[in-house]
């Protein structure tokens, strides 16, 4: 039985949460600190031919994580792109990237990589959806076509990213078409942030200006039994912004593992690295 290490952030292309500082030296040291297994990035800088740090962020951080590195470009511009990568501890055997943009004004690819766990082959999505409930709608049936095309029934899945289903629409979706399950709805101990009384986030928000460490550093919870005895899972946490996460943007979404644990990071030294809370699950592969 095989423990992994799964963590999902969308980087915001190395740049801290307000976009005034490069955070890419921070970030490098907040990841090697969590000793992760897989990670799932979305905004990756691949080229910036503007300024040279922030070139190649998937190879620099693969680099400093001791990681296999596999980068899916998406956003095209005159001297820069940016996309999403996959950090993997274990042997990369293939990948693709898949364009799934929906109209001309966003570009969003679906990142599919193929990773060796001791025997079992396990199939990592990295996805990055569009702002409009109708795009990612049509991105979900892409990415339920190529899981019906291109992965064997009884296969591990992993699908983490940035979804920008803030109402928790998309869900329902995952479930039935996909037959994958959010980690925090099975998680025996999730930390995950529901939304607190205004008084407590008053409170919060006033210790985090003044300093006060881990201010904003969220309560466990635990998932409910219904008064019929219906499973009641929590909705995922709130990840955005990070300085004080309001929007349930981010997901990791698993099928074939156990949940031993998930939570989302915040404190003031995760919000000074990125607009997006990242997400921690601890996972066993039977």
């Amino acid at each position: 039985m095989s423990l992994i290490r799964v963590v999902s952030y969308n980087i915001h292309k190395g740049r801290s949460s307000l976009g005034r500082h490069e955070s890419l030296n921070d970030l490098r040291l907040g990841l090697y600190g969590l000793r992760p297994d897989l990670v799932f990035l979305q905004e990756v800088q691949g080229r910036n031919e503007q300024r040279s740090m922030s070139h190649a962020q998937h190879e620099s951080l693969a680099a400093a994580l001791r990681l296999n590195v596999a980068y899916g470009c998406n956003a095209i511009r005159d001297r820069t792109d940016h996309g999403n990568a996959l950090l993997s501890r274990y042997e990369i055997l293939d990948h693709e990237n898949l364009d799934i943009s929906d109209h001309r004004l966003e570009q969003r690819g679906l990142l599919h990589a193929r990773v060796q766990i001791e025997d079992r082959n396990v199939h990592c999505f990295v996805v990055h959806l569009g702002l409009f409930a109708g795009s990612r709608s049509r991105q979900i049936l892409a990415l339920s076509e190529r899981i019906a095309q291109s992965v064997p029934e009884g296969d591990p899945i992993l699908i983490a990213g940035d979804f920008n289903d803030w109402g928790d629409r998309l869900a329902p979706l995952f479930v039935q078409q996909l037959g994958v399950i959010e980690v925090f709805a099975n998680a025996p101990r999730s930390h995950g942030g529901e939304l607190p009384r205004l008084r407590d986030s008053v409170r919060r928000l006033s210790n985090a200006l003044r300093g006060v460490p881990n201010a904003l550093a969220v309560q466990e919870r635990g998932n409910q039994l219904g008064m019929d005895g219906a499973y009641c899972p929590l909705p995922p946490p709130r990840t955005f912004p990070a300085v004080f996460p309001w929007f349930r943007l981010d997901r990791i979404y698993q099928r074939g593992f156990a949940v031993r644990s998930a939570r989302v990071l915040r404190g003031r030294g995760w919000a000074r690295l990125s607009d997006h809370a990242p997400l921690l699950a601890e996972l066993e592969l039977p």
